[in-house]
């Protein structure tokens, strides 16, 4: 059936916008959950959109940068909003990590009327 594949598609990528700047939610939600989802084959597609303090303490954090680097390896896209990091003056920082920092607020709307699923944290 035509409608049951767009569907399918459809229930296989989730949105992640991480936004806290608790280390902790870091640690124990965010990155456990997007490493396990991923490497287990819970979602096939998984895209991590750090936006806000979260972009700063990732800056600041080296456990939080090598958790990073597994997600990053892992397969999972991640990218950052500019205005965020250059706010907090990570931007460089964040993409010398392999996140690909630019403007979210167009590309995130576009998301949310697309009907993507988006689990906000």
């Amino acid at each position: 059936m035509k409608g049951f594949e767009g569907r399918e598609k459809e229930n296989r990528e989730l949105l992640i916008l991480w936004t806290s700047g608790d280390r902790e939610v870091a640690l124990s939600m965010v990155f456990m959950y997007v490493l396990n989802a991923k490497t287990r084959g819970w979602w096939e597609e998984i895209r991590l959109v750090v936006w806000g303090p979260s972009g700063r303490i990732l800056a600041q954090d080296q456990d939080l940068q090598i958790y990073m680097e597994k997600i990053i390896e892992a397969g999972v896209r991640v990218e950052a909003c500019r205005a965020c990091t250059d706010s907090y003056g990570v931007s460089e920082k964040l993409e010398g990590m392999g996140i690909e920092v630019k403007y979210m607020g167009e590309p995130f709307t576009e998301m949310l009327k697309r009907g993507e699923k988006v689990l906000a944290l």
